[in-house]
């Protein structure tokens, strides 16, 4: 069994996204963007097997769960799961969630499990919920949001464009610079992602929005469509001695990019206990579980 994994490039955009519209699925990774972005540092390939589109993490030989029409579900399965018997590779499958097990159940009955990992589940949000920060729950976020603007009266926000994404560059590289970023390897690849979104961000169809206070971007954040109801956003920058523009960025994000999604996506927390609080504070309404599938 052959399967020609090829790396992501622009042009493989429509094609990508024609297999992802056919699987309505809220989970981080199901945009062309976070794949294209990410492929280089975890070595992400994608081929079609079958009538189906299935990514694989090269370096270990797992694969993504297929994307496309489900009735073929079955034989991409079957051909993925050949083709790591004759490659010498234990058959699993990463990102796997809930609903996406499901059916594999129902196919392969007993023949699958699936272990669940808390540090890659995505924090789901109401949207309208962060925009409005009403009741007594947001009292904190709104607390800090009305000091940003006492302290910065002349804040305004941007929709990121050709025309100012160059500031957005310079903040991004000065940012990186206060943090650290050249001596940690996550801290560096993340950068890199958030240098070429940036780059990219037009080609890429991404949405940003920008914070300034006293003429100088302070924050930005960028993110896109995962499904018809959910905005995920991939990226959220700001200056930490800057008080109050992270929860800033984030509501007027969401409020003029994303106000018509009912829910956003705001990605996992990898295990860091900073931004596990930082994540549940906000109230999420639920989880997107993925696990590791291999043989029971």
């Amino acid at each position: 069994m052959e399967i020609n994994i090829k790396k992501p490039e622009l042009k493989d955009q429509e094609l990508v996204e024609r297999y992802f519209r056919m699987n309505q699925n809220r989970s981080c990774e199901y945009t062309f963007a976070n794949l294209y972005l990410w492929s280089r540092h975890y070595h992400v390939g994608f081929a079609m097997v079958g009538e189906m589109l299935v990514f694989q993490y090269t370096d270990e030989g797992v694969f993504t769960f297929p994307q496309g029409d489900n009735r073929y579900l079955r034989e991409t399965v079957d051909a993925l799961m050949e083709w790591s018997e004759e490659n010498g590779k234990e058959f699993r499958m990463t990102n796997v969630t809930p609903e996406q097990f499901e059916l594999l159940e129902q196919i392969y009955p007993g023949r699958f499990a699936i272990r669940y990992y808390r540090d890659s589940a995505d924090y789901v949000y109401e949207t309208e919920k962060l925009i409005s920060l009403s009741g007594k729950k947001y009292h904190g976020k709104k607390n800090h949001i009305n000091k940003f603007k006492k302290l910065y009266p002349d804040w305004s926000y941007e929709t990121i464009s050709s025309e100012n994404v160059e500031d957005c560059f310079q903040m991004a590289l000065e940012w990186r610079r206060q943090n650290g970023c050249e001596d940690d390897e996550e801290k560096s690849a993340e950068m890199c992602v958030t240098l070429n979104a940036l780059r990219l961000l037009e080609e890429l169809k991404l949405r940003g929005g920008l914070i300034r206070a006293g003429g100088k971007v302070v924050a930005f954040s960028i993110g896109e469509p995962v499904c018809d109801d959910t905005m995920v956003v991939h990226i959220e920058k700001a200056y930490a001695d800057v008080q109050g523009a992270y929860p800033m960025i984030n509501q007027q994000f969401l409020e003029h990019e994303a106000s018509q999604y009912r829910y956003v996506n705001r990605e996992e927390d990898l295990g860091e206990e900073g931004l596990r609080q930082a994540k549940e504070s906000y109230h999420p309404v639920f989880l997107v579980e993925k696990g590791v599938v291999s043989f029971r």
